[in-house]
């Protein structure tokens, strides 16, 4: 079935926020493929969702090379999206990946070597169709692989045209204050630091990544804005048979204390006398912290992807 744009796609209340001390725009609402887009999943389903985000003014997709499961399966869903959807809309599309977790055996399949990078990125645009992508990350820092080594491995994507901007994730401050200026030398700015910042977990804000962002000029993107689930009303009355909790793999059981549970509910009442929900007050929450330039929802519907989308859309 042929994919058509819907043409008021950009008058849907979508906001662009821009990144950082650059030319790019992205939407306040970003969407992830870390979880619900791999070769386990419905590939009907990720094509709705898909259609869905950029009908509704999110131009931003973040991917990674491990994000599936099985690894490489959420690129090889974004390539299948590619041939059948949005290839007349690439250049309306800002496509994101990583290299830096574990990816394939042995000793170049992981962390931040050159080598690694170089050829994870290879491997990506392959899975994807793509000739590049328009940002490169860091996926995680590295304590053992000289920073140069692998900020110069960015700039050097750079220059071969298989990046258009480069970024960083989960790096601590001295080492981010290290990238900010290596790159910045190189001519090859940092557009963008990736990490996790949410109601439940503040440590961006904490270690000042953030003051130093702001100070720097560089872009800010959350990912998981609503603690996996946390943030929303979904554990606000026990543990659902059907959640992510449940199957005990990245959402611990005992992570939901009764001191937990009192935040979250003392949180959704406050939500409540201003007409949102808990996950609308959440992400609204991030969208107003300095130097942040979007936040990254994942969605395993439409339904749950609207939702999201209305925290952009409330009054201030």
């Amino acid at each position: 079935m042929s994919y058509t744009a819907l043409e008021d796609r950009y008058e849907n209340g979508m906001r662009y926020v821009r990144c950082g001390n650059s030319g790019v725009l992205l939407p306040a609402v970003s969407l992830g493929f870390w979880h619900n887009f791999g070769g386990v999943d419905s590939y009907q389903r990720s094509m709705e969702i898909t259609h869905y985000a950029f009908d509704h003014g999110i131009v931003h997709f973040d991917l990674a090379n491990n994000y599936g499961p099985p690894y490489g399966s959420a690129e090889e869903t974004m390539g299948r999206l590619m041939d059948d959807s949005f290839r007349p809309y690439r250049d309306e599309l800002f496509i994101s990946s990583k290299a830096g977790y574990d990816m394939w055996q042995g000793p170049y399949g992981n962390w931040g070597s050159r080598k690694y990078m170089m050829a994870s990125l290879d491997q990506s645009l392959k899975r994807m169709h793509l000739d590049y992508v328009d940002l490169f990350y860091s996926h995680r820092y590295d304590p053992d692989t000289p920073l140069e080594e692998t900020l110069q491995a960015l700039v050097d994507i750079v220059r071969q045209g298989k990046a258009l901007y480069v970024g960083i994730s989960r790096w601590p401050l001295e080492a981010t204050r290290f990238a900010i200026e290596y790159l910045r030398d190189a001519h090859v700015p940092l557009l963008i630091y990736q990490g996790r910042l949410n109601m439940l977990d503040r440590a961006p804000m904490d270690e000042g990544i953030l003051d130093l962002l702001e100070q720097e000029k560089v872009g800010f993107i959350s990912f998981s804005p609503l603690a996996q689930g946390l943030l929303t009303d979904r554990y606000l009355n026990g543990i659902p048979q059907d959640s992510r909790m449940r199957r005990e793999h990245f959402l611990k059981s005992s992570m939901l204390t009764d001191a937990l549970l009192h935040k979250l509910r003392t949180w959704n009442s406050e939500a409540q006398t201003k007409g949102q929900t808990l996950a609308e007050m959440a992400l609204r929450w991030i969208l107003q912290q300095k130097a942040v330039t979007s936040v990254l929802v994942g969605a395993s519907s439409v339904q749950q992807l609207d939702k999201n989308l209305k925290a952009i859309t409330l009054d201030s």
